[in-house]
C-alpha cells in the first residue's frame, strides 16, 4: 500500500473549512493543501497580521485560494461567542472544522476566564467553539470535527479535583492533561453524534515531532530550560517538517475510508515521524466515566451545552 501524501487529498470544490491556528505550523500546512484543492479556508487566528501573513503565503502559491481571515481567541469565550455568531450569520455551511490551535508547555497563566491557559485554549476554547457551530455542522452533509491532539496525552491525567491547576502547576502536566482531554472529548463527540443517529464526524490526530511555534517559551526551571536550549539540534536531527506533521490531519478530515471515533498519527517509531496512518491511544484516553464528567465540566465552565436534536 502506498503512504498517504497530500497527493491524496480528492477535490474540496464547494466545501468550507475552518481551521483554528492557520496561520503557522500544520495549521498552516492544513489551510494550504485545501485551500489549493479548491476549498474556502477561513483561517481563524488571534493576530489579524499573522493571518494576513498567512494568506498572502498561500495566495503566492495558489493565486485562486479561496481564504478569509477570522478573529478568535481561543484565550477569551467571549471571542469564541463573538466569532462563531459571525460564522453562523454569513455561513450556510461548515464542512470541516480542525482544532488545530494550541500553546504548550507554557508558564502559569489565566485566561479571561480564569482557566488556566493549556486547559482553556486547547480543551475549553476549543469545546466552546464545536457545541457552538454544531448547528451548522449538523445541516451539512458529511461534515467531520478533527481535534488535534499529541502524544503527549500518554502521560496526561485528568485533575478533576483541580483541573485549572490552583496548587502544584507543573508545565509539562498540565499540557497532557490538555491533550488527553482533546481525546476524552473526540471520543465523547463521536459517541454522541452516533448515539444521535447523525451524520458528523468526530475524529482526532497528531503531528508526531514536528516544527512548529509550539514550545518555543521557556516554562522555567533546570529541565525545561534544557530542553529549551536543545530545541535547535532537535528540529534539526529529530523533528519532520510542519507539512509532514499536518499530514495526520489531513488524513482525519478527507480520507474518505477515516471513520467517526478514529485517531491519525505518523507511521514511524513511537509515531514521531512518518506517514499518517491510524493509530491508537491510551487506556485513560478510552475512559467513558472520565469522558462523561469531562464533558459535564466543561458544560459547566464554558456555559454550552450540545443540542443533537436539530439540523
Amino acid at each position: 500500500m502506498s503512504n498517504w501524501t497530500e497527493k491524496k487529498v480528492p477535490s474540496q470544490l464547494g466545501r468550507t473549512v475552518l481551521i483554528t491556528g492557520a496561520n503557522s505550523g500544520i495549521g498552516w500546512d492544513a489551510a494550504r493543501v485545501l485551500s489549493g484543492r479548491g476549498a474556502r479556508v477561513l483561517l481563524a487566528c488571534r493576530s489579524e497580521r499573522k493571518g494576513q501573513e498567512a494568506i498572502d503565503r498561500i495566495l503566492a502559491l495558489h493565486p485562486e485560494a479561496d481564504l478569509a481571515f477570522l478573529p478568535l481567541d481561543l484565550a477569551d469565550l467571549a471571542s469564541v461567542e463573538a466569532a462563531t455568531d459571525h460564522i453562523r450569520e454569513s455561513h450556510d455551511r461548515i464542512d470541516l472544522l480542525i482544532n488545530n490551535a494550541g500553546v504548550m508547555a507554557t508558564p502559569l497563566q489565566r485566561t479571561a476566564q480564569g482557566f488556566e491557559m493549556q486547559f482553556g485554549v486547547n480543551h475549553l476554547g476549543h469545546f466552546a467553539l464545536t457545541v457552538r457551530l454544531m448547528p451548522l455542522l449538523l445541516r451539512t452533509a458529511g461534515a467531520r470535527i478533527v481535534n488535534v491532539s499529541s502524544t503527549a496525552h500518554r502521560f496526561g491525567h485528568m485533575r478533576f479535583e483541580d483541573p485549572q491547576w490552583e496548587q502544584d502547576y507543573r508545565p509539562w502536566a498540565a499540557y497532557g492533561q490538555s491533550k488527553l482531554a482533546n481525546l476524552l472529548f473526540t471520543y465523547e463527540l463521536a459517541r454522541r453524534l452516533e448515539g444521535a443517529g447523525q451524520g458528523c464526524a468526530a475524529l482526532a490526530a497528531h503531528p508526531g515531532g514536528s516544527k512548529t511555534n509550539l514550545g518555543h517559551e521557556n516554562p522555567g526551571g533546570v529541565l525545561n530550560t534544557l530542553l529549551h536550549l536543545s530545541r535547535p539540534l532537535l528540529e534539526r536531527f529529530l523533528l519532520q517538517s510542519s507539512a509532514m506533521g499536518a499530514l495526520p490531519t489531513l488524513r482525519a478530515a478527507v480520507d474518505p475510508d477515516a471513520r467517526s471515533g478514529e485517531y491519525y498519527g505518523p507511521s514511524g517509531f513511537n509515531e514521531q515521524t512518518g506517514f499518517p496512518v491510524r493509530v491508537d491511544s491510551n487506556t485513560r484516553s478510552k475512559d467513558v466515566d472520565a469522558a462523561q464528567r469531562l464533558w459535564q465540566l466543561s458544560e459547566g465552565l464554558t456555559g454550552e451545552k450540545l443540542d443533537l436534536t436539530t439540523a
